[in-house]
């Protein structure tokens, strides 16, 4: 049985960092891209960044040279690594796996067919 458990949110205060993880079971890591997204209250679930097995990455506009994606095919571990928070990127960050074999990351939410439960990440002012 697939599962992802995010780990490593928090509180922080603007410009600070935090690293997110996503442990991964139940599957062979490795071949599979992995995505996170972000969830803030009263809006819809959007894309922050993903890896391509061959460990390629893409961001999202807004956190493209603050964020960094990353995975450890041998911890079946991914991350993301939060530099320079802003107040708006407190949101619910979900870990995903894409849902298909396809080695291109994918912006849309539909493409990922497992989810984790989610973390919290609170930027104050």
């Amino acid at each position: 049985q697939v599962h992802l458990v995010e780990s490593g949110g928090g509180l922080v205060q603007a410009g600070g960092s935090l690293r997110l993880s996503c442990a991964a079971s139940g599957y062979t890591f490795s071949t599979y891209v992995m995505g996170w997204f972000r969830q803030a209250p009263g809006k819809e679930r959007e894309f922050v960044a993903a890896v391509t097995r061959s460990y390629s990455p893409a961001y999202a506009d807004s956190v493209k040279g603050r964020f960094t994606i990353s995975r450890d095919n041998a911890k079946s571990t991914m991350y993301l690594q939060m530099n320079s928070l802003k107040v708006e990127d407190t949101a619910v960050y979900y870990c995903a796996r894409r849902g298909d074999r396809d080695n291109v990351v994918s912006l849309i939410r539909d493409a990922y067919d497992y989810w984790g439960q989610g973390t919290q990440v609170t930027v104050s002012s």
